[in-house]
């Protein structure tokens, strides 16, 4: 395989992080966890002028595999991208796996996260998980249907994930 640009997106607790690792080490992509990149210590947000340049750094690169979703900057990420990974899980299991997340790492600092940015118990995240199907799949399936050009594999299940990565 020859992908050298690699988008990994899906809710949050999908899996995208871990994923991520195991398929940009198949791949020999550099890893970018676009949480890592946006949030600032103490779980501050950069200003959307500072976001889109840093971002647009990111993807100006000629090799990488980055892990996030970030709906409203897809657009731009994609029309770099050579293939896209959408982890389309139920948000049960989202949302099961973020508790499980915050219960494993709860006051730690994550790998795939900001620095200063501890693991916390956030209802007002949990309702974001929970409202990922009715605010950001509609988009996300508009972007992909908008750019047929870019290799796209959608994922329902963890298994069938790992059964794909397993073959890269």
């Amino acid at each position: 395989m020859s992908m050298q640009r690699v988008l990994v997106i899906g809710n949050c607790g999908s899996g995208k992080s871990t994923a991520s690792v195991e398929l940009a080490r198949r791949l020999n992509l550099p890893l970018i966890h676009l949480d890592r990149e946006f949030w600032r210590p103490g779980w501050q947000q950069p200003t959307d002028e500072q976001w889109e340049r840093q971002e647009a750094a990111i993807v100006a690169a000629d090799r990488w595999l980055v892990d996030g979703n970030y709906t409203g900057s897809l657009p731009m990420r994609i029309a770099r991208a050579d293939m896209v990974v959408w982890l389309d899980f139920p948000r049960l299991f989202c949302m099961w796996q973020v508790l499980r997340r915050v219960r494993i790492h709860l006051g730690r600092e994550r790998a795939d996260c900001g620095e200063g940015c501890p693991e916390r118990f956030d209802l007002p995240f949990l309702k974001w998980v929970w409202d990922y199907p009715k605010r950001s799949r509609r988009r996300t399936l508009e972007i992909l249907a908008a750019n047929p050009q870019v290799e796209q594999h959608v994922f329902r299940t963890r298994r069938e994930l790992y059964e794909w990565i397993s073959n890269q």
